[in-house]
């Protein structure tokens, strides 16, 4: 199975908020082409109550076996990419992946799994992810499971 890594960086925002639980919140607001030329965990922008960090790199990895899902992804304006992030060691944030497989994405919202939040997919990255699917993309027929009738009294498997 041939694949394909993109390297990229991604952004997060980190809001204050008037909760009796929690005195902020993170979530993911970008993700860039390419790494930039500085460490993780630099401070890019503050306003007011609002943050924004450079959390660090990660390669969205494209598999040929998932091109129908990139294709659909692509089909749906705006193209998203998948960002999960989890709250431990000794920074506020670790990176655990970014995906353009919307069924990927949504397997990381198991309870428990930290922060998975969508951002609007760069138009560089989509028009590499559209080139990867038309090179690798095979189309499967859909072929309808015939049910095997049962007659009564008989067991059933």
């Amino acid at each position: 199975m041939p694949e394909v890594s993109v390297p990229v960086g991604v952004v997060c925002e980190k809001r204050k908020i008037d909760h009796k639980w929690a005195d902020h919140v993170w979530s993911p607001v970008a993700v860039l082409s390419g790494v930039p030329d500085v460490p993780p965990w630099t401070l890019l922008y503050r306003e007011g109550d609002t943050e924004r960090y450079y959390v660090g790199s990660a390669d969205l990895v494209l598999a040929t076996t998932e091109t129908a899902r990139y294709r659909d992804n692509l089909l749906v304006p705006p193209p998203r990419l998948w960002v999960v992030l989890r709250e431990e060691g000794e920074r506020p944030l670790h990176l655990v992946a970014v995906t353009a497989d919307p069924t990927e994405g949504e397997a990381y919202t198991e309870p428990g799994s930290g922060i998975v939040a969508t951002v609007p997919m760069p138009a560089d990255i989509a028009v590499a992810i559209a080139a990867f699917v038309d090179a690798h993309h095979v189309e499967q027929p859909f072929i309808k499971r015939q049910r095997k009738r049962h007659r009564d009294g008989e067991a059933q498997a």
